[in-house]
């Protein structure tokens, strides 16, 4: 019964309007919305195009449905996350957990890069969710598709809120990180897609950002405390680093065109 009701404690903060005047006040606070806004647009601009991919095969007004059912799942799944995420990210073991996570899908993402087959997979991706696979079977073209992207998002959400566990476990941290991952991915995708192509180094450093936040979680299991102002500037100067690496790779690039 004390779990319930710690997990209700947890929703009823939501609601707190102290709280949100003490955070919206708070330079910091919006240090970290802010971090949150960049790390979630990132991570979101591919998820967004997967989605995309996987209703192609829809009539133009069933993927609309399709995706918004997905969107409605989402963001019930990420409020029970949230409020039980709350009370296991105290359990030290869960933070391991979740670090190990968060770092196997950088290091996975660094991986794949360096493998190179992209063309043919790219290829592939591009025609559209199997529609012979098992989920349509068993529900038909469209409501299997509307499963099929529950379910992508569900595994999103996953990424989403163990990164905003990683950032802070105040819960309106939690709260914020977890709305704007679905409404970026959903809304905003398209500017961040678009920035990516601009400056595809921002890719690598969205996994960047989550090997540091994996160290950060690993870190405060062994009772060390980065801090936010810590992780802001940590960020920046990550930041800084990727535009002046896109700068020199543009400056290369410009040379061999003219030699």
């Amino acid at each position: 019964m004390s779990v319930l009701q710690h997990i209700l404690d947890t929703y009823a903060q939501f609601f707190n309007w102290e709280m949100w005047v003490e955070v919206l006040t708070d330079p910091v606070s919006w240090g970290l919305i802010g971090s949150l806004v960049i790390l979630e647009g990132l991570l979101s601009a591919d998820n967004a195009l997967v989605l995309a991919v996987m209703v192609k095969h829809l009539p133009l007004e069933k993927r609309k449905k399709a995706l918004f059912y997905g969107l409605l799942g989402a963001y019930v799944f990420r409020f029970i996350a949230i409020g039980v995420g709350v009370l296991l990210i105290k359990l030290w073991w869960v933070k391991i957990l979740g670090a190990a996570y968060l770092a196997w899908l950088s290091i996975k993402y660094f991986i794949d890069k360096r493998k190179a087959a992209g063309k043919e997979e790219d290829e592939e991706e591009a025609k559209g969710m199997n529609q012979s696979g098992l989920l349509i079977r068993l529900f038909g073209t469209f409501w299997g598709t509307v499963v099929a992207v529950e379910l992508m998002d569900v595994a999103f959400s996953v990424d989403s809120v163990l990164a905003a566990f990683g950032v802070s476990e105040e819960i309106w941290v939690l709260l914020i990180g977890g709305m704007l991952g679905v409404l970026m991915m959903r809304g905003v995708a398209g500017v961040f897609l678009t920035l990516i192509d601009r400056v595809p180094e921002l890719e690598t450093t969205a996994y960047i950002l989550i090997l540091i936040i994996a160290a950060k979680m690993l870190l405060a299991v062994g009772g060390i405390d980065m801090g936010h102002v810590t992780f802001f500037i940590i960020l920046l100067v990550t930041f800084a680093a990727t535009f002046i690496v896109h700068f020199m790779n543009k400056k290369k690039e410009g040379s061999k065109e003219t030699n």
